[in-house]
């Protein structure tokens, strides 16, 4: 069978196909975590009843066990709704099966023009600058690392310490369907924690079991960018924090807890 160049395969309102370019870095099983973000975001923005004058401003995801390649449900429920925000939910199931990502969005009521707009620090080197940065060795063909472009200001992916990446999705989020500037942040927030690593894999596991994604304003473009930073304690928990940033700039922060333990 021919694999989409695309994360996802959709199969009708609720259900998809993950195809393996969603495969990460680590199991051959599981998914990368950003692509069921930008899913999950999606769901979102598009639930039935969804309100036009809304968007998102935050959303934090729970990752509860490692998400499988292969069908998958998405549903959504309206935690509350109110005049100027609303929290929504939306799962992540195997297709039968418990869930194994969560996300909590909050969406705000935006106006055009309603107040003063006030501007953040200046743009980073944008991507045309830079050439493209290769992604750490890989032991399988296709996945997240294959259907990803991207290109460091700061570090690299095998260079200990903070950096800096631009990314830009080389396939669509779901096959045949429109991809959007939201979609391409979501999918790049996740990889903070690789991004700015300041231990050896080789020797120790850092992990995240969640993501927190906060948007200013709405991301614009095909690049989103990862300015990454990762601190730990010896007790074994760390927090990648990163600012986000699109062409025009600044845009948003994320921020992954980390589990980190020396390899066994």
């Amino acid at each position: 069978m021919a694999i989409s160049e695309a994360f996802y395969e959709r199969v009708d309102a609720g259900r998809f196909l993950a195809t393996e370019y969603t495969r990460g870095p680590w199991d051959p099983g599981s998914q990368h975590a950003g692509p069921p973000a930008a899913l999950l975001g999606r769901a979102v923005e598009e639930r039935e009843g969804a309100r036009c004058d809304m968007r998102i401003a935050r959303i934090t995801y729970e990752i509860l066990r490692p998400v499988p390649i292969g069908p998958l449900e998405v549903t959504t429920s309206v935690l509350r709704a109110g005049r100027s925000t609303e929290v929504v939910e939306a799962a992540l199931a195997p297709a039968g099966g418990a869930a194994v990502m969560l996300a909590r969005a909050l969406r705000i009521r935006v106006a055009e023009e309603a107040v003063p707009g006030v501007a953040p620090a200046p743009r980073l080197p944008p991507p045309g600058e830079v050439g493209p940065t290769p992604f750490f060795p890989v032991p399988w063909e296709r996945g997240y690392h294959s259907a990803m472009e991207t290109r460091f200001t700061e570090g690299a992916f095998m260079a200990l310490g903070p950096g800096t990446c631009w990314m830009r999705m080389k396939v669509a989020l779901v096959a045949g369907e429109e991809t959007r500037p939201l979609d391409r942040v979501l999918v790049a927030a996740d990889s903070g924690n690789g991004i700015s690593s300041v231990m050896d894999f080789g020797r120790y596991v850092f992990v995240n079991s969640d993501l927190s994604v906060h948007l200013h304003r709405h991301p614009a473009g095909e690049w989103a960018c990862v300015e990454a930073r990762t601190s730990v304690d010896a007790a074994g928990i760390g927090l990648a924090d990163a600012r986000l940033h699109d062409e025009k700039g600044p845009i948003g922060r994320s921020a992954q807890s980390l589990f980190v333990a020396p390899r066994s």
